[in-house]
């Protein structure tokens, strides 16, 4: 188990080298000139000039990206064209809100997933009519699926709000995130304010992902407990209670897991869609910002920031998987 855990975080690492080079190629051929985007349109030549030579901008590739990679092992995040703040200081207002959302979607993902297995697997006409609607679900984008909840929850019904983290302004605690900061200082009232906040966001990002993972999980439900060593743990006088639990779920749990890391991409992807619907001031609108912007240097740090993430996550369930199943560690 720990030489298949090294292994897999060893291609970790020339995975992050990989994407580092391909983000790095995209900010400097993606279009848009950063610099007349910093200085405005009726900037002189001679100004346009004398910036790029400071941003390294007419340096040979090579150059750029190691002076990149140099900066960016330093902890040197270069300067955001678009807000003219380092970038590290963006990211550490941007990222706990989108931590806080990420979080949030991705338990709301597994609870829809576990809660909806059930009722998939449902027979007869009526669990047809089910799988249907829940298919259509799934292929619901996030902003559609974000639209329909601010007209039923807050406009017909209002028992929701649809704008920012929370009524109550920035709060107090160390974390940043907000329904957590509330509970560590005491403050009750401002958790559930920012949780009321939270929950359209959060369902937005993961109906689609909840009703994939509920699908996987169903179908390795039903092969699980119609297999050849369940029927025998029934024959051994097991509950079927038990024999759900230890070798049903034991057993769909590995294609489930395998699910969640891939839709953790398609997580990320709605966040930066959600976030600005729901004016959510996290990575994604400060992302979408800087690309409106041509600000190269900040959509190439989140770019990377976003994809370590789904990286990482995916090496974190191919361990997950390795510890649930012994054949993946053999293979």
């Amino acid at each position: 188990m720990l030489r298949f855990a090294v292994r897999r975080l060893g291609s970790l690492v020339l995975v992050l080298l990989c994407l580092s080079i391909l983000v790095f190629v995209l900010s400097r051929y993606g279009g848009g000139d950063p610099v007349r985007s910093y200085l405005g349109n009726n900037a002189s030549a001679s100004a346009v000039a004398a910036m790029r030579e400071k941003l390294g901008l007419d340096d040979p590739m090579p150059v750029q990206f190691w002076d990149y990679v140099s900066r960016l092992l330093h902890g040197d995040l270069g300067m955001s064209l678009s807000t003219r703040r380092p970038v590290r200081a963006e990211l550490a207002d941007r990222l706990p809100a989108t931590l806080e959302l990420a979080i949030a979607t991705l338990l709301f993902s597994v609870v829809i997933g576990v809660v909806l297995a059930r009722v998939y697997a449902l027979p007869g006409c009526f669990g047809g009519i089910v799988r249907f609607t829940l298919l259509g679900a799934a292929s619901a984008p996030a902003f559609l699926v974000a639209t329909a909840g601010v007209l039923i929850f807050f406009v017909q019904l209002g028992w929701l709000p649809v704008s920012g983290r929370t009524s109550y302004g920035p709060s107090e605690g160390l974390s940043g995130i907000y329904v957590l900061d509330g509970l560590l200082t005491g403050n009750l009232a401002y958790s559930w304010d920012a949780l009321q906040h939270l929950l359209l966001p959060a369902f937005a990002a993961s109906l689609g992902p909840g009703v994939a993972l509920a699908r996987v999980l169903a179908d390795g439900l039903s092969t699980s407990i119609g297999s050849a060593y369940a029927r025998t743990a029934r024959s051994l006088g097991e509950s079927e209670r038990s024999v759900l639990r230890r070798h049903g779920l034991r057993n769909a749990a590995s294609p489930a897991l395998s699910m969640l890391g891939v839709q953790f991409g398609m997580m990320l992807s709605s966040l930066v869609v959600v976030e600005q619907i729901f004016s959510w001031n996290g990575l994604g609108q400060y992302l979408v910002m800087a690309i409106d912007r041509a600000d190269t240097n900040a959509v190439a740090t989140i770019s990377l920031l976003l994809g370590a993430f789904y990286v990482v996550i995916n090496a974190l369930v191919d361990i997950a998987l390795a510890a649930i199943d012994p054949r993946v560690r053999l293979s």
